[in-house]
């Protein structure tokens, strides 16, 4: 075919599945003077026809003879597995026929064997049965006699003997002496009883105490039942004499003998020990059986007691010193029994670990009788705390005398803990129950109190208008922040005293967060005393002509002066704040007051020119240089400013810097201060923008063309705020008098006297605490004093004090809350310079 056509391409297609003859014929024959070539193609065409069948006819030959291959290999296969099936059967077959030839030839001796161990078992059977006729008469007589030595181990040995023949019941003679055994065992527990009972009654113990000894080994033999038996009557016995005197009697049975109630129990051991001890077997523990007896009896005796004494129709009330006692000796006498009886060494009951341990086995037998009416007692506690609070309210928080230390706290705050200590560990161990619960609702109850009507008081109340010293507010941060630590670990004090099921509901971290309020309210107290020193240097800044300023030079007067008296005072204050945290919080809290009375004097300084605006600029990072110098104002030299404190002076000083910059623009053109406001403010209020053109002095009637230009090009700007949270609170009065801020939601501000449109009066501060307690906190967790949220100058301080007494406990409540939430609020934004407060390790790195 490769000479017909010239090419292997063409011989390839006769294999394709779409081929076309007629494609092919074309392609053989596409010029007429190939035609002369058409018989010699048609031979090779015929040729080739015949070689393929030549190769089907032989593959097909192939494949026939392999499938008959494979049929005599399957059936070979069968074949072979036939013969093997008949070769298991033949050995199945003889395998069964050797089984029964060997049973034939063992037969014989099996049945030898059947009968040997039959033989053997009738003959134990009957020597058994021989020697059990033999102990039961022997036992029978001896009974008799009253040898109950040998009667005990006999009748060990009839009750073993008597189990082996439990099976032959239905036989006749043994179902006759299996009665006459138990007929007898029933005597002798009897008779033994009966000795007992005629012993210890005609008082012969001592006489006869070698035969009561053994007569015990005989209820040891009779079983548990003889013994339990005995073992109560004899508890019984002994008590009896006891039930008599202090049940049927009011006076001997009431709460002021109970020291004779164990006292006559003390004796009866001493006598059981002496006399009785002897009689019975160690391991029976008689004396702990019969001190549980009396302490469950005792234990009945007194809740009858004291429930008559709660239901009495005169209405007297139980003593709770006598109830107290009571149970004191109550508990020392259950102490007292468990070191003489217990007789395994346990855990201490004084402590948690016992718990996890074998319970002790007379810890509260006695004393649960007492705590259902523990209730009085903590009644009396929180009596006696509600004496203590209005005295320590009307103490001196220091004697005047006394040299003043930084560390100092107020004595009535160590005073009210170590009441609280003594406290707990007379109620641990009087209970770990429901009660300490109850306990520690009251301890939380006057831990509020004390925060509320004693420090918060000290902070607020100063008579005649006296000016609040620094030395007080110390003291006060100082007893805050020791009631805080103290508070959390009587926390966990109580958690590890209390049931593990009651552990839940111990929560003292509302009363620590409300300590934690006062500490933060101590500090804005030292921030409002560095404010009063700065009230000339502001005075001096809103007499500046700052819309004539020509140019810009170095810092204002009013800078170098304002930076000293903070420096000063606040280089005095940190001295006395012995924490690094407390003092990295007030510098945080005076640098941010200082902003924000900054703003505020801006807007009272206005119209302000451009030259002005870029002269407060320069003044602001003056003042920001100075102020990352206070946390290390009484550090060595060369101590480096902790980086975080730098980031937070920043923050606070330059988030003004945007209305300045907007200020420094001309107002003409036009479009150059919408433009400058658009880029620095980057709001889209009317209302801040027309804030903007009153700093600048634009006259009204000229404000409403810059503000429609304003709406124009705010069309066309992307990511614009809503409101700016710089100016939105920003209040621009009609005049230069009054405040210029009247409150910042973003921070905590504390306006000038001056500001505040009158002269400072330091009576108001108290009061200005309260009102914040009252309203809220802010965003850092400190109370917004002065400001709009302030309280004016001639508010009556009394009416801004903390309620007491009888006075509104719903504002007390939610006075308390506010309190909480500061100190919340206020360990949160500690979080960044040192943990929690009272811990003494979160101080910033860069402050050590």
């Amino acid at each position: 075919m490769t000479q017909l056509n010239g090419s292997t391409a063409m011989l390839k297609s006769l294999d394709d599945a779409d081929y076309n003859p007629v494609d092919h014929l074309n392609a053989i024959f596409s010029h007429p003077c190939t035609l002369s070539s058409v018989t010699a193609t048609s031979e090779a065409l015929r040729q080739y026809q015949d070689d393929l069948s030549d190769d089907i006819a032989e593959l097909v030959a192939a494949q026939s003879a392999s499938d008959a291959q494979s049929v005599r290999r399957i059936q070979t296969a069968k074949a072979d597995l036939a013969d093997l099936f008949e070769k298991i059967e033949n050995v199945r077959e003889k395998a069964v026929r050797t089984e029964e030839s060997i049973a034939a030839m063992t037969a014989d001796i099996k049945r030898l064997d059947n009968t040997k161990r039959n033989l053997t078992l009738s003959m134990t059977a009957l020597k058994r049965l021989q020697m059990l006729t033999t102990a039961y008469e022997q036992l029978r007589g001896l009974s008799r006699t009253r040898q109950y030595r040998d009667c005990a181990q006999l009748l060990q040995a009839v009750i073993q003997l008597m189990a082996h023949f439990k099976s032959y019941r239905s036989i006749d003679q043994i179902a006759t002496l299996s009665r006459n055994v138990a007929d007898l065992q029933r005597e002798l527990l009897e008779q033994v009883c009966e000795d007992f009972e005629l012993t210890f009654a005609k008082g012969e113990v001592a006489q006869r105490i070698g035969t009561l000894g053994e007569a015990c080994q005989v209820m040891d033999a009779l079983g548990d039942t003889a013994r339990s038996r005995l073992i109560t009557w004899y508890c019984n016995t002994q008590l009896r004499e006891y039930r008599q005197v202090f049940r049927g009697n009011d006076e001997a049975g009431s709460l002021d003998n109970i020291s004779r109630r164990y006292s006559w129990f003390k004796r009866m051991l001493k006598t059981y020990e002496n006399e009785h001890a002897m009689i019975f077997p160690t391991y029976w523990r008689v004396n702990e059986m019969l001190a549980n007896a009396f302490c469950e009896g005792t234990r009945d005796d007194f809740k009858s007691i004291l429930s008559r004494a709660t239901r009495r129709v005169d209405g007297a009330s139980l003593d709770v010193n006598l109830l107290l006692s009571c149970l004191q000796e109550t508990l020392d006498f259950e102490h007292s029994l468990e070191k003489r009886l217990a007789t395994e060494p346990r855990s201490s009951v004084d402590t948690m670990s016992s718990r996890d341990e074998k319970p002790a086995a007379f810890n509260h037998a006695i004393s649960e009788a007492f705590e259902p009416y523990l209730s009085v007692w903590v009644e009396a506690q929180d009596k006696h705390l509600s004496e203590m609070i209005p005295k320590y309210r009307q103490q001196s928080p220091r004697d005047a005398e006394e040299d003043f230390s930084s560390q100092q706290v107020i004595p009535s705050s160590t005073e009210l803990f170590s009441f609280y200590r003594l406290t707990l560990a007379q109620c641990g161990k009087l209970t770990t129950g429901i009660r300490l619960v109850e306990l520690t609702a009251t301890f939380a109850k006057y831990l509020d109190q004390y925060a509320q009507q004693v420090l918060l008081y000290f902070l607020t109340e100063r008579s005649g208008g006296q000016e609040l010293p620094i030395a007080d507010i110390i003291l006060a941060l100082n007893t805050a922040d020791y009631c805080h630590t103290t508070c959390t670990q009587l926390e966990e004090k109580i958690r590890n005293r209390v049931d593990e099921e009651l552990k839940a509901r111990v929560d003292l971290q509302s009363q620590a967060d409300a300590f934690m309020g006062i500490v933060s309210a101590a500090l804005r107290a030292l921030v409002r005393k560095v404010e009063l020193e700065c009230e000339p240097s502001w005075k001096e800044m809103r007499n500046i002509p700052w819309n004539k300023l020509e140019s810009v030079g170095d810092q204002s007067s009013y800078v170098a002066e304002l930076l000293q008296h903070v420096k000063t005072r606040a280089a005095e204050i940190l001295k006395l704040l012995h924490k690094q945290q407390y003092a990295r919080a007030f510098c945080d809290n005076l640098v941010e007051l200082m902003a924000n009375t900054y703003i505020a004097n801006m807007v009272l300084c206005r119209p302000l020119s451009e030259v002005g605006a870029e002269q407060m600029l320069l003044d602001t990072y003056m003042l920001k240089l100075g102020f990352e110098e206070l946390l290390t104002l009484n550090a060595e030299p060369g101590t480096t400013v902790p980086a975080s404190y730098i980031k937070r002076v920043n923050q606070s000083m330059t988030k003004h810097s945007p209305l300045l910059k907007t200020l420094q623009v001309c107002s003409t053109p036009a479009e150059g201060l919408v433009q400058a406001y658009l880029i620095h403010i980057r709001d889209q209020s009317d209302t801040n923008f027309r804030k903007v053109l009153d700093l600048k002095g634009v006259r009204k009637q000229d404000q409403p063309h810059l503000v429609e230009l304003f709406q124009a090009h705010r069309a066309s700007s992307d990511n614009l705020l809503q409101n700016s949270p710089l100016l939105t609170p920003l209040q621009i009065p009609s005049s230069h008098v009054g405040p210029g801020i009247s409150s910042l939601s973003n921070a905590a501000v504390m306006s000038t006297p001056a500001l505040g449109g009158g002269r400072f009066d330091p009576s108001t501060f108290g009061s200005a605490i309260m009102s914040v307690a009252r309203d809220g906190v802010d965003r850092l967790g400190t109370p917004t004093i002065g400001g709009g949220g302030g309280v004016s100058s001639n508010t009556p301080l009394g009416t801004m004090l903390p309620p007491t007494g009888a006075e509104s406990s719903q504002t007390g409540t939610n006075l308390n809350d506010n309190l909480r939430n500061i100190g919340k609020f206020f360990r949160r934004d500690m979080s960044g310079f040192g943990g929690r407060f009272g811990g003494g390790k979160g101080a910033d790195e860069g402050g050590k």
